[in-house]
């Protein structure tokens, strides 16, 4: 039926009962999404639901919100059941009954009762957990029901039901895990299709549309918007107006997810040409090899934050291979110099979201306690920096871009002169960038890269180039 997932019922039962036994007392309120209009009422985009409210629910269909009631020990779905003129422009639908059984078991009640539930709540003074809204549509209802500002309402969110979501989403379960195989290998399947079709003179929207259609054709859709672009060296360019030209580089960041919204998240580079140029094989061996290295060292145990340090020098040790930087590369890296050619972080946490759970808040899903987030340049924008643990499933993206403003920019500021040979970088100003991705899981051993490999070396580029 139409609005309903696919797990077993007893696994969101099995979820929500673990939510409960992290909060101690008081009312757990989760918000479904509502549709957004795209110009007008009844020409909405697509229809996306709350992350958090699938993983606790399930149940994929506007008009929802849910009460955990952990002093009463029950769920309360609140929505109301199609009229008939729902079923006259939608089809038949599921009624309230049927989701809440879906859901693993639940009470209903008309959505129109939810106001009165928390007024009653909070006239006694109860305790209610809510997630900082992102919508602004669910946070006018929040401060509406709750009494609490617009402004307020990130502040006064729950810190308690905040640590327990993330504490529970971050470990991926195996029926989670065959989910995301499904989506990595659709991704896969748009990559290599990219890999084949790209020519000179094509337009970028023309690989665009041939991805997105294998997306959709895998039965789920975009987890996030496609970048694609010969201007690599712009990291999320959503620009695709380009024409391919001989001698340019393609990057392609994009992935699938499933009818249930896990995410695949995959990056390749490919050239325009059959061939890589020899400027163009040096700089992807030295990604390549500081992905795999990354992927190879993971396993639990280890901070994320050391991985990436450890790509950050693997890659100033190539740079300077090919003089691009010199000096003392421990220095260098300590400082941020790198950054120059590599200013984000070496990866996030995928699930439900292709950044799992980032609505909660980035530093909660990627530090928690243990690391304090670094201000620099370049390091700040890494996502990722915890202790990893088995089940969790991230990205590892490193990449080497020649941005010329901002090579221009640190070179007028005498930025790093001892570290980097500006004189040097001329010669790859029309250069672009280089990104590798690929999403594994940490196993109790160590690490899995999931789905089907995804051609990456240069000579396995190279031949669906030919082919």
């Amino acid at each position: 039926m139409s609005g309903i997932h696919l797990f077993e019922a007893a696994t969101y039962a099995a979820r929500r009962n673990r939510l409960q036994q992290a909060i101690p007392s008081g009312i757990i309120l989760l918000m479904g999404n509502e549709e957004s209009p795209s110009n007008y009422t009844d020409n909405v985009y697509p229809f996306r639901q709350d992350s958090n409210f699938l993983y606790f629910l399930g149940i994929d269909k506007p008009g929802l919100a849910a009460i955990i009631d952990v002093d009463a020990g029950k769920t309360i779905l609140f929505g109301d059941d199609p009229d008939i003129m729902h079923i006259v422009w939608m089809g038949a639908l599921p009624s309230m009954s049927e989701l809440a059984a879906a859901a693993g078991g639940a009470d209903t009640a008309s959505y129109d009762q939810i106001e009165n539930y928390l007024a009653e709540a909070r006239s006694k003074g109860r305790f209610i957990h809510y997630l900082p809204p992102y919508r602004a549509d669910n946070s006018i209802k929040l401060s509406r029901w709750l009494g609490i500002s617009i402004d307020g309402l990130a502040a006064d969110a729950s810190v308690p039901l905040i640590e327990a979501v993330v504490a529970q989403r971050s470990s991926k379960s195996d029926e989670e895990i065959v989910e995301m195989e499904k989506a990595v290998n659709t991704s896969g399947l748009m990559h290599i299709a990219a890999m084949k079709a790209a020519r000179a003179g094509m337009k970028e929207y023309e690989l665009v549309g041939l991805v997105e259609s294998i997306a959709r054709a895998g039965g789920g859709g975009l987890p996030y918007t496609v970048i694609l672009s010969v201007n690599g060296q712009i990291l999320h360019n959503h620009s695709y107006g380009n024409t391919l030209q001989s001698g340019q580089l393609v990057l392609g960041d994009f992935g699938a997810d499933t009818a249930m919204h896990y995410a695949g998240d995959i990056t390749r580079t490919l050239p325009v040409d059959q061939k890589f140029t020899t400027q163009q094989k040096e700089i992807y061996q030295i990604v390549l090899d500081t992905e795999v290295a990354a992927i190879q060292s993971l396993k639990p145990g280890i901070r994320y934050l050391d991985v990436h340090l450890t790509a950050a020098k693997h890659i100033a040790e190539g740079l300077k291979s090919l003089g691009l930087m010199k000096g003392d590369l421990d220095a260098a890296v300590a400082a941020g110099a790198h950054a120059l050619f590599f200013p984000h972080g070496l990866g996030h946490m995928i699930g439900l979201d292709v950044h799992d759970m980032e609505d909660l808040g980035e530093n909660y899903v990627g530090y928690g306690k243990e690391v304090t987030r670094s201000t620099q340049f370049g390091l700040r924008s890494l996502r990722l920096a915890r202790t990893l643990e088995p089940g969790f499933v991230l990205t590892v993206e490193p990449g080497i871009y020649f941005i010329p403003e901002l090579i221009n920019l640190w070179r007028k500021e005498n930025k790093h002169t001892e570290f980097i040979n500006y004189d040097k970088l001329e010669a790859y100003f029309n250069f672009g960038g280089i990104r590798i991705e690929d999403n594994v899981l940490i196993t109790p051993e160590g690490h899995r890269v999931l789905g089907n490999p995804i051609p990456k070396t240069i000579a396995e580029v190279e031949a669906l180039r030919i082919g």
